[in-house]
């Protein structure tokens, strides 16, 4: 939110149309619950191209060479017990979450939210400090961008430059 909003002209604009706004309310949780629906979707179609694809002959030898002697002979039983596997993995967690959809449920998930306040537990990752560090120390937003920015690409400069 911080770099979109940074883009002069069309920051504000870009952070409205993306995440509703700069507050965490009813539009972003909706974008955020959208994504996070969406995403796990995305992947497992990803992974079935990958997998239709990777089967395809001549997907994995290139050179055109007969690779029958070096395959290694798969049991059908294997496939099946991992799809007996997953189907009752599938069925626990439906039970689970249609029966007692709030049993692994945080009772802090029903606090109302204060866009104004951070919450007490949320803490910054450590990894982040310089970054924190970098855009509170820069008044101007787009200035502190570009200097986080720098700061990334000094970090990448030598496993570009092979100067050893």
């Amino acid at each position: 939110t911080n770099l979109l909003s940074a883009i002069p002209y069309i920051g504000d604009t870009l952070v409205q149309w993306i995440w509703g706004g700069f507050s965490v309310d009813k539009a972003t949780l909706t974008r955020f619950f959208a994504f996070h629906f969406i995403l796990p979707f995305i992947i497992s179609g990803m992974s079935i191209i990958h997998l239709l694809f990777l089967h395809e002959t001549g997907s994995n030898n290139p050179t055109g060479l007969n690779s029958n002697p070096d395959k290694i002979p798969f049991h059908p039983y294997f496939s099946y017990k991992d799809l007996l596997g997953f189907l009752i993995m599938l069925f626990c967690l439906m039970v689970l979450s249609l029966f007692s959809p709030n049993i692994l449920s945080d009772p802090e998930n029903f606090t109302p939210a204060n866009p104004l306040v951070t919450p007490p537990h949320i803490q910054p990752e450590w990894y982040f400090l310089f970054a924190y560090a970098i855009l509170r120390s820069i008044p101007n937003k787009l200035g502190g961008v570009l200097a986080l920015m720098a700061s990334i690409l000094i970090l990448t400069l030598p496993s570009i430059l092979n100067t050893s």
